[in-house]
Protein backbone atom coordinates (compact mmCIF):
# COMPACT_ATOMS: atom_id res chain seq x y z
CA UNK A 1 0.00 0.00 0.00
CA UNK A 2 3.09 2.44 1.24
CA UNK A 3 4.07 1.61 -2.82
CA UNK A 4 1.14 2.62 -4.47
CA UNK A 5 0.90 5.98 -2.50
CA UNK A 6 4.55 6.55 -3.53
CA UNK A 7 3.74 6.06 -7.16
CA UNK A 8 0.54 8.15 -6.70
CA UNK A 9 2.72 10.92 -5.21
CA UNK A 10 5.09 11.12 -7.66
CA UNK A 11 2.38 10.86 -10.61
CA UNK A 12 1.10 14.14 -9.12
CA UNK A 13 4.73 15.91 -8.98
CA UNK A 14 5.13 14.94 -12.37
CA UNK A 15 1.96 16.46 -13.20
CA UNK A 16 1.95 19.68 -11.57
CA UNK A 17 5.45 20.54 -12.65
CA UNK A 18 4.59 19.54 -16.46
CA UNK A 19 0.71 20.36 -16.77
CA UNK A 20 -0.75 23.63 -17.94
CA UNK A 21 -0.85 26.15 -14.91
CA UNK A 22 -3.78 27.85 -16.38
CA UNK A 23 -6.33 24.79 -16.06
CA UNK A 24 -4.43 23.59 -12.34
CA UNK A 25 -7.26 24.36 -10.40
CA UNK A 26 -10.04 23.70 -12.89
CA UNK A 27 -13.08 21.44 -11.71
CA UNK A 28 -11.48 17.99 -11.70
CA UNK A 29 -8.07 18.84 -13.18
CA UNK A 30 -5.84 18.18 -9.84
CA UNK A 31 -5.73 14.82 -10.68
CA UNK A 32 -7.13 12.12 -13.20
CA UNK A 33 -8.22 9.61 -10.27
CA UNK A 34 -12.02 11.55 -10.21
CA UNK A 35 -12.39 11.35 -13.89
CA UNK A 36 -10.88 7.92 -13.39
CA UNK A 37 -13.71 6.64 -10.43
CA UNK A 38 -16.31 8.55 -12.92
CA UNK A 39 -15.45 6.13 -15.80
CA UNK A 40 -15.79 3.03 -13.91
CA UNK A 41 -19.07 4.38 -11.75
CA UNK A 42 -19.95 4.45 -15.91
CA UNK A 43 -18.98 1.43 -16.35
CA UNK A 44 -20.68 -0.55 -13.15
CA UNK A 45 -23.92 1.42 -13.76
CA UNK A 46 -25.04 0.83 -17.03
CA UNK A 47 -23.54 -2.90 -17.31
CA UNK A 48 -24.60 -4.26 -14.74
CA UNK A 49 -26.52 -2.66 -11.70
CA UNK A 50 -28.86 -0.50 -13.98
CA UNK A 51 -29.59 -4.12 -16.23
CA UNK A 52 -30.34 -5.54 -12.16
CA UNK A 53 -32.37 -3.12 -11.14
CA UNK A 54 -34.39 -3.23 -13.97
CA UNK A 55 -35.00 -6.23 -15.06
CA UNK A 56 -37.97 -6.23 -13.01
CA UNK A 57 -39.86 -3.22 -13.92
CA UNK A 58 -41.14 -1.37 -16.54
CA UNK A 59 -38.93 0.31 -18.92
CA UNK A 60 -39.74 4.19 -18.55
CA UNK A 61 -40.98 5.95 -21.43
CA UNK A 62 -39.02 8.85 -21.48
CA UNK A 63 -40.04 9.94 -25.09
CA UNK A 64 -40.03 14.25 -23.99
CA UNK A 65 -36.64 13.82 -22.17
CA UNK A 66 -35.33 12.24 -24.86
CA UNK A 67 -36.15 15.28 -27.12
CA UNK A 68 -35.42 17.93 -24.36
CA UNK A 69 -32.07 16.43 -23.59
CA UNK A 70 -31.01 15.42 -27.62
CA UNK A 71 -32.01 18.95 -28.54
CA UNK A 72 -29.83 20.23 -25.64
CA UNK A 73 -27.08 18.45 -27.48
CA UNK A 74 -27.22 19.54 -30.27
CA UNK A 75 -26.92 22.89 -28.89
CA UNK A 76 -24.21 22.58 -26.96
CA UNK A 77 -22.32 20.70 -29.82
CA UNK A 78 -23.15 23.74 -31.75
CA UNK A 79 -21.57 25.78 -29.34
CA UNK A 80 -18.18 24.20 -28.92
CA UNK A 81 -18.05 23.70 -32.65
CA UNK A 82 -18.05 27.69 -32.95
CA UNK A 83 -15.66 28.18 -30.16
CA UNK A 84 -13.34 25.49 -31.13
CA UNK A 85 -13.26 26.74 -34.77
CA UNK A 86 -13.55 30.82 -34.57
CA UNK A 87 -10.76 30.44 -31.45
CA UNK A 88 -7.82 28.32 -33.49
CA UNK A 89 -8.92 26.10 -36.83
CA UNK A 90 -11.27 28.71 -38.92
CA UNK A 91 -9.34 32.15 -38.04
CA UNK A 92 -6.05 31.58 -40.01
CA UNK A 93 -3.65 31.78 -37.07
CA UNK A 94 -3.93 27.48 -36.78
CA UNK A 95 -2.06 25.52 -39.52
CA UNK A 96 -3.43 21.83 -40.42
CA UNK A 97 0.76 20.69 -40.79
CA UNK A 98 1.48 21.51 -37.43
CA UNK A 99 0.05 23.59 -34.80
CA UNK A 100 2.38 23.94 -31.76
CA UNK A 101 0.42 24.56 -28.04
CA UNK A 102 0.22 28.32 -27.34
CA UNK A 103 0.59 28.23 -23.27
CA UNK A 104 0.54 31.99 -23.52
CA UNK A 105 -2.43 33.81 -21.84
CA UNK A 106 -3.45 35.63 -25.02
CA UNK A 107 -7.11 36.17 -25.03
CA UNK A 108 -7.92 34.16 -28.13
CA UNK A 109 -5.34 31.37 -26.63
CA UNK A 110 -7.61 31.60 -23.64
CA UNK A 111 -11.03 30.94 -25.59
CA UNK A 112 -9.09 28.18 -26.74
CA UNK A 113 -8.62 26.35 -23.78
CA UNK A 114 -11.84 27.15 -21.98
CA UNK A 115 -13.37 25.57 -24.78
CA UNK A 116 -11.16 22.09 -24.57
CA UNK A 117 -12.44 21.79 -20.74
CA UNK A 118 -16.00 22.44 -21.83
CA UNK A 119 -15.37 19.86 -24.48
CA UNK A 120 -14.04 17.55 -21.60
CA UNK A 121 -17.35 17.89 -19.68
CA UNK A 122 -19.29 17.24 -22.77
CA UNK A 123 -17.81 13.84 -22.13
CA UNK A 124 -19.30 13.14 -18.86
CA UNK A 125 -23.13 14.65 -20.43
CA UNK A 126 -22.82 11.73 -23.51
CA UNK A 127 -23.03 9.20 -20.62
CA UNK A 128 -26.67 10.17 -20.57
CA UNK A 129 -27.22 8.53 -23.95
CA UNK A 130 -26.05 5.32 -22.26
CA UNK A 131 -28.41 5.49 -18.79
CA UNK A 132 -31.44 6.38 -20.89
CA UNK A 133 -31.16 3.18 -22.98
CA UNK A 134 -30.92 1.32 -19.53
CA UNK A 135 -34.22 2.92 -17.83
CA UNK A 136 -35.60 2.36 -21.64
CA UNK A 137 -34.79 -1.10 -21.28
CA UNK A 138 -33.04 -1.17 -24.45
CA UNK A 139 -30.27 -3.28 -23.40
CA UNK A 140 -29.34 -4.43 -26.97
CA UNK A 141 -27.94 -1.10 -27.58
CA UNK A 142 -25.32 -0.80 -24.75
CA UNK A 143 -22.94 -2.63 -26.76
CA UNK A 144 -19.09 -2.88 -26.27
CA UNK A 145 -18.71 -0.32 -28.65
CA UNK A 146 -20.95 2.02 -27.28
CA UNK A 147 -19.79 1.61 -23.45
CA UNK A 148 -16.00 1.55 -24.52
CA UNK A 149 -16.73 4.78 -26.39
CA UNK A 150 -18.06 6.79 -24.10
CA UNK A 151 -16.18 5.40 -21.14
CA UNK A 152 -12.71 6.29 -22.04
CA UNK A 153 -13.72 9.36 -23.98
CA UNK A 154 -13.23 11.64 -20.52
CA UNK A 155 -9.92 10.22 -19.68
CA UNK A 156 -8.82 10.61 -23.21
CA UNK A 157 -9.64 14.31 -22.82
CA UNK A 158 -8.86 14.79 -19.69
CA UNK A 159 -5.05 14.57 -20.39
CA UNK A 160 -5.31 16.89 -23.37
CA UNK A 161 -6.72 19.91 -21.13
CA UNK A 162 -4.26 18.91 -18.41
CA UNK A 163 -1.21 19.28 -20.60
CA UNK A 164 -2.02 20.24 -24.33
CA UNK A 165 -5.05 22.88 -24.24
CA UNK A 166 -5.20 24.11 -27.42
CA UNK A 167 -2.79 23.37 -30.43
CA UNK A 168 -2.59 20.55 -32.66
CA UNK A 169 -4.98 17.95 -30.53
CA UNK A 170 -8.10 20.25 -30.55
CA UNK A 171 -8.69 19.31 -34.39
CA UNK A 172 -10.12 15.69 -32.98
CA UNK A 173 -12.74 18.19 -30.98
CA UNK A 174 -13.62 20.36 -33.78
CA UNK A 175 -14.14 17.04 -35.99
CA UNK A 176 -16.07 15.04 -33.26
CA UNK A 177 -18.30 18.18 -32.48
CA UNK A 178 -19.97 18.26 -35.79
CA UNK A 179 -20.41 14.53 -36.11
CA UNK A 180 -22.19 15.22 -32.93
CA UNK A 181 -24.59 18.17 -33.97
CA UNK A 182 -25.18 15.45 -36.60
CA UNK A 183 -25.75 12.86 -34.65
CA UNK A 184 -27.75 14.83 -31.89
CA UNK A 185 -29.93 15.93 -34.19
CA UNK A 186 -30.82 12.40 -35.85
CA UNK A 187 -31.42 11.13 -31.79
CA UNK A 188 -34.04 13.97 -31.50
CA UNK A 189 -35.94 12.49 -34.78
CA UNK A 190 -35.96 9.49 -33.60
CA UNK A 191 -37.35 10.57 -30.24
CA UNK A 192 -40.45 12.37 -31.58
CA UNK A 193 -42.26 9.27 -32.92
CA UNK A 194 -42.32 7.05 -35.83
CA UNK A 195 -44.34 9.58 -37.57
CA UNK A 196 -40.66 10.85 -38.27
CA UNK A 197 -38.92 7.89 -39.29
CA UNK A 198 -39.44 8.81 -43.58
CA UNK A 199 -36.90 11.48 -42.25
CA UNK A 200 -34.58 9.22 -40.83
CA UNK A 201 -33.31 7.31 -44.14
CA UNK A 202 -29.69 8.62 -43.23
CA UNK A 203 -28.67 6.25 -40.35
CA UNK A 204 -25.93 4.24 -41.89
CA UNK A 205 -24.56 7.58 -43.31
CA UNK A 206 -24.45 9.21 -40.04
CA UNK A 207 -21.89 5.99 -39.06
CA UNK A 208 -20.31 6.50 -41.97
CA UNK A 209 -19.44 10.00 -41.10
CA UNK A 210 -18.17 8.82 -37.63
CA UNK A 211 -15.66 6.15 -39.40
CA UNK A 212 -14.85 9.05 -42.00
CA UNK A 213 -13.88 11.54 -38.24
CA UNK A 214 -11.91 9.07 -36.98
CA UNK A 215 -9.47 8.81 -40.92
CA UNK A 216 -9.40 11.78 -40.87
CA UNK A 217 -8.05 12.35 -37.22
CA UNK A 218 -5.54 9.53 -37.99
CA UNK A 219 -3.52 11.17 -40.55
CA UNK A 220 -4.02 14.17 -38.86
CA UNK A 221 -2.08 13.18 -36.08
CA UNK A 222 -0.01 10.96 -37.52
CA UNK A 223 1.52 13.27 -40.09
CA UNK A 224 3.62 14.56 -37.11
CA UNK A 225 5.71 11.49 -36.76
CA UNK A 226 7.42 12.73 -40.25
CA UNK A 227 6.92 16.40 -39.76
CA UNK A 228 9.62 18.61 -37.05
CA UNK A 229 7.11 20.54 -35.14
CA UNK A 230 6.77 21.50 -31.44
CA UNK A 231 4.46 19.36 -30.49
CA UNK A 232 4.70 16.26 -27.39
CA UNK A 233 5.26 12.79 -29.46
CA UNK A 234 3.30 10.72 -26.70
CA UNK A 235 0.60 12.76 -27.63
CA UNK A 236 0.34 11.93 -31.52
CA UNK A 237 0.55 8.44 -30.78
CA UNK A 238 -2.18 8.90 -27.84
CA UNK A 239 -4.85 10.34 -30.33
CA UNK A 240 -3.65 8.69 -33.21
CA UNK A 241 -4.59 4.95 -31.71
CA UNK A 242 -7.54 6.32 -30.31
CA UNK A 243 -8.91 7.00 -34.01
CA UNK A 244 -7.58 4.03 -35.18
CA UNK A 245 -9.54 1.37 -32.50
CA UNK A 246 -12.51 3.90 -32.98
CA UNK A 247 -12.80 3.41 -36.65
CA UNK A 248 -12.63 -0.40 -36.39
CA UNK A 249 -14.63 -0.53 -33.83
CA UNK A 250 -17.38 1.68 -35.74
CA UNK A 251 -16.33 -0.59 -38.76
CA UNK A 252 -17.52 -3.80 -37.22
CA UNK A 253 -20.55 -2.09 -35.98
CA UNK A 254 -21.18 -1.01 -39.81
CA UNK A 255 -20.81 -4.07 -41.63
CA UNK A 256 -22.93 -6.06 -38.49
CA UNK A 257 -25.52 -3.43 -38.59
CA UNK A 258 -25.75 -2.83 -42.51
CA UNK A 259 -23.59 -5.15 -44.70
CA UNK A 260 -25.44 -7.94 -42.47
CA UNK A 261 -28.78 -6.50 -42.71
CA UNK A 262 -27.86 -6.04 -46.63
CA UNK A 263 -27.09 -10.02 -46.67
CA UNK A 264 -30.94 -11.08 -44.85
CA UNK A 265 -32.20 -8.91 -47.32
CA UNK A 266 -30.71 -10.58 -50.25
CA UNK A 267 -31.32 -13.93 -48.47
CA UNK A 268 -35.42 -12.97 -48.28
CA UNK A 269 -34.89 -12.01 -52.40
CA UNK A 270 -33.43 -15.56 -52.82
CA UNK A 271 -36.38 -17.25 -50.92
CA UNK A 272 -38.87 -15.32 -52.17
CA UNK A 273 -37.68 -15.58 -55.91
CA UNK A 274 -36.86 -19.37 -55.40
CA UNK A 275 -40.42 -19.74 -54.33
CA UNK A 276 -41.76 -17.97 -57.38
CA UNK A 277 -39.41 -20.62 -59.31
CA UNK A 278 -41.04 -23.35 -57.64
CA UNK A 279 -44.66 -21.86 -57.49
CA UNK A 280 -44.03 -21.31 -61.61
CA UNK A 281 -42.66 -25.36 -61.43
CA UNK A 282 -45.51 -26.28 -60.23
CA UNK A 283 -48.10 -24.59 -62.34
CA UNK A 284 -46.13 -25.53 -65.42
CA UNK A 285 -46.14 -29.15 -64.12
CA UNK A 286 -50.35 -29.22 -63.39
CA UNK A 287 -50.55 -27.50 -67.18
CA UNK A 288 -48.06 -30.57 -68.73
CA UNK A 289 -50.32 -33.21 -66.71
CA UNK A 290 -53.60 -31.45 -67.66
CA UNK A 291 -51.92 -31.13 -71.00
CA UNK A 292 -51.21 -35.25 -71.09
CA UNK A 293 -54.39 -35.65 -69.40
CA UNK A 294 -56.63 -34.09 -72.24
CA UNK A 295 -54.22 -36.71 -75.14
CA UNK A 296 -54.54 -39.52 -72.84
CA UNK A 297 -58.64 -39.17 -73.13
CA UNK A 298 -58.22 -38.27 -76.73
CA UNK A 299 -56.27 -41.47 -77.57
CA UNK A 300 -59.12 -43.08 -75.27
CA UNK A 301 -61.81 -41.67 -77.51
CA UNK A 302 -60.35 -42.91 -80.70
CA UNK A 303 -59.65 -46.27 -79.06
CA UNK A 304 -63.47 -46.66 -78.33
CA UNK A 305 -64.91 -46.09 -81.78
CA UNK A 306 -61.85 -48.43 -83.25
CA UNK A 307 -63.81 -50.70 -81.01
CA UNK A 308 -67.33 -50.15 -82.18
CA UNK A 309 -68.61 -47.40 -79.81
CA UNK A 310 -70.66 -45.24 -81.74
CA UNK A 311 -69.88 -41.28 -82.52
CA UNK A 312 -72.58 -39.28 -81.93
CA UNK A 313 -74.75 -42.57 -81.62
CA UNK A 314 -74.52 -43.18 -85.50
CA UNK A 315 -72.46 -45.76 -87.45
CA UNK A 316 -71.90 -44.74 -90.77
CA UNK A 317 -71.85 -48.62 -92.38
CA UNK A 318 -74.46 -50.04 -89.28
CA UNK A 319 -71.63 -51.84 -88.04
CA UNK A 320 -68.15 -51.48 -86.24
CA UNK A 321 -64.70 -52.21 -87.17
CA UNK A 322 -64.27 -55.25 -85.27
CA UNK A 323 -67.10 -57.10 -86.75
CA UNK A 324 -70.03 -56.31 -83.87
CA UNK A 325 -73.10 -55.96 -85.55
CA UNK A 326 -76.49 -53.76 -84.89
CA UNK A 327 -77.37 -56.40 -82.02
CA UNK A 328 -74.21 -56.36 -80.49
CA UNK A 329 -72.85 -60.09 -81.31
CA UNK A 330 -69.88 -60.75 -83.21
CA UNK A 331 -70.18 -62.42 -86.76
CA UNK A 332 -67.85 -65.35 -87.58
CA UNK A 333 -64.50 -64.26 -88.40
CA UNK A 334 -63.26 -65.02 -91.66
CA UNK A 335 -61.40 -68.57 -90.70
CA UNK A 336 -64.61 -69.80 -89.04
CA UNK A 337 -66.79 -72.26 -90.34
CA UNK A 338 -70.23 -70.17 -92.05
CA UNK A 339 -72.38 -72.05 -89.64
CA UNK A 340 -70.44 -71.11 -86.54
CA UNK A 341 -70.12 -67.40 -84.50
CA UNK A 342 -66.85 -67.08 -82.97
CA UNK A 343 -68.54 -67.75 -79.71
CA UNK A 344 -70.04 -70.71 -80.66
CA UNK A 345 -73.68 -69.78 -81.36
CA UNK A 346 -75.13 -70.93 -84.54
CA UNK A 347 -75.63 -68.54 -87.66
CA UNK A 348 -79.58 -68.16 -86.98
CA UNK A 349 -80.05 -64.56 -85.97
CA UNK A 350 -81.85 -65.41 -82.84
CA UNK A 351 -78.85 -67.82 -81.87
CA UNK A 352 -80.45 -71.58 -82.37
CA UNK A 353 -78.56 -74.30 -83.62
CA UNK A 354 -79.56 -75.74 -86.58
CA UNK A 355 -78.30 -78.70 -88.98
CA UNK A 356 -77.75 -78.65 -92.47
CA UNK A 357 -80.94 -79.28 -94.51
CA UNK A 358 -78.93 -80.65 -97.81
CA UNK A 359 -79.03 -84.35 -96.42
CA UNK A 360 -82.49 -83.95 -95.09
CA UNK A 361 -81.79 -84.44 -90.86
CA UNK A 362 -84.23 -82.68 -89.03
CA UNK A 363 -83.45 -79.48 -87.03
CA UNK A 364 -81.74 -80.58 -83.80
CA UNK A 365 -84.53 -79.18 -81.04
CA UNK A 366 -87.43 -80.45 -83.65
CA UNK A 367 -88.43 -76.16 -84.28
CA UNK A 368 -87.92 -74.70 -87.88
CA UNK A 369 -85.56 -71.86 -87.86
CA UNK A 370 -87.09 -67.99 -87.07
CA UNK A 371 -87.39 -65.43 -89.39
CA UNK A 372 -85.95 -62.06 -88.08
CA UNK A 373 -89.45 -61.01 -86.91
CA UNK A 374 -90.09 -64.64 -85.09
CA UNK A 375 -92.05 -66.57 -88.66
CA UNK A 376 -90.98 -69.85 -89.66
CA UNK A 377 -88.85 -70.15 -92.52
CA UNK A 378 -89.90 -72.78 -94.75
CA UNK A 379 -90.33 -73.69 -98.33
CA UNK A 380 -91.60 -75.81 -101.35
CA UNK A 381 -92.88 -79.36 -100.07
CA UNK A 382 -90.83 -79.13 -96.46
CA UNK A 383 -94.41 -77.17 -95.09
CA UNK A 384 -96.58 -79.46 -97.10
CA UNK A 385 -94.86 -82.52 -95.71
CA UNK A 386 -95.38 -81.04 -92.11
CA UNK A 387 -98.73 -80.49 -92.47
CA UNK A 388 -99.97 -84.20 -93.64
CA UNK A 389 -97.99 -85.31 -90.66
CA UNK A 390 -99.90 -82.93 -87.89
CA UNK A 391 -102.88 -84.33 -89.97
CA UNK A 392 -102.84 -87.94 -89.80
CA UNK A 393 -101.79 -87.55 -86.29
CA UNK A 394 -104.88 -85.64 -85.53
CA UNK A 395 -107.07 -88.92 -87.03
CA UNK A 396 -105.46 -91.61 -85.39
CA UNK A 397 -106.47 -89.68 -82.00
Amino acid sequence: MALIMKYIDSMQRYMDSYGDSRTKDWPMMSSPFPTLAVCLTYVYLVKVLGPRLMENRKPFQLQNTLIIYNAAQVIFSAWLFYEIAFSGWLTGHYNFRCQPVDYSNNPRTLRMVHACWWYYFSKFTEFMDTIFFVLRKKTSQVTTLHVIHHGCMPMSVWFGVKFTPGGHSTFFGLLNTFVHIVMYTYYMFSAMGPQFQKYLWWKKYLTTLQMVQFVLIMVHAFQLLFIDCNYPKAFVWWIGMHAVMFFFLFNEFYKNAYKGRRMKHKNLLMFILQRKMKYDDDVDEVKQKDSNNKAAEDEDKKALLANGHVSNGVISNGSVANGYPKNGYKTAAASAPATTLINGNSASMNGSVKTSTANGSVYKNGEAPLLANGHSKMVGGELAAQLTQRKLQQQQK
